[in-house]
């Protein structure tokens, strides 16, 4: 029990490493927090930082979830790979190294499901870049990639065995993610929500 709890609290350490903080003050001297939306996500380095920032501090942010999701198989534990993998999320969330203010989660839900469902990741991750393409709204495609993974778990589950704990962990997910955008919904009502422009 004690391995189990140090390991959920290293996966939130992990989440809770800053990429998008420390890619903007070491090699940008700026803190983007103090510039567009203020989020520590990708979405906000890419629009303040530009491309390459912005797929550095991505990368990062998939490759926290990814490992957090790692430790008990890395530690050779009886734990579902998932758990550590929402303590992560919490960590990029509310990361207690930048004053619990940080991104929205999605690279990060991202990293864990490419270890966890590696088929659903890459069917999410292709989704979001035709919805991108599509529409231009990185947020609103965050949000339709979070409601596939919902739709993938259930088309699964039907087809052959239900994975119950996916289920629970995506639906959390999806939500979670939804939840975290709910300024960006009303500005994209309003029509005021900001278009990428690279792709």
């Amino acid at each position: 029990m004690v391995q189990i709890i140090l390991v959920l609290i290293l996966a939130y350490l992990l989440g809770s490493i800053p990429s998008g903080l420390i890619v903007g003050k070491t090699f940008y001297k700026i803190d983007i927090r103090e510039h567009g939306s203020g989020n520590l996500g990708g979405t906000n380095t890419f629009r303040t930082l530009g491309v390459k920032a912005g797929l550095a501090v991505t990368l990062a942010d998939i490759l926290k979830g990814t490992l957090a999701a790692a430790l008990p198989l890395i530690f050779h534990l009886d734990m579902n790979p998932l758990l550590a993998g929402v303590f992560a999320i919490l960590g990029h969330t509310y990361p207690i190294f930048a004053g619990f203010r940080g991104g929205k989660a999605v690279a990060t839900s991202g990293g864990v499901l490419l270890l966890a469902a590696p088929l659903m990741f890459l069917t999410v991750l292709a989704v979001f870049f035709i919805s991108l393409y599509i529409t231009k709204y990185v947020s609103l495609s965050s949000m339709i990639a979070g409601v596939t993974a919902v739709l993938y778990a259930v088309i699964s589950g039907v087809a052959s065995n239900w994975n119950i704990p996916l289920l629970i962990v995506v639906v959390l997910m999806a939500t979670f993610v939804i939840y975290r955008h709910r300024a960006n919904i009303k500005r994209i009502m309003n029509k005021t929500e900001p278009k990428i422009k690279w792709l």
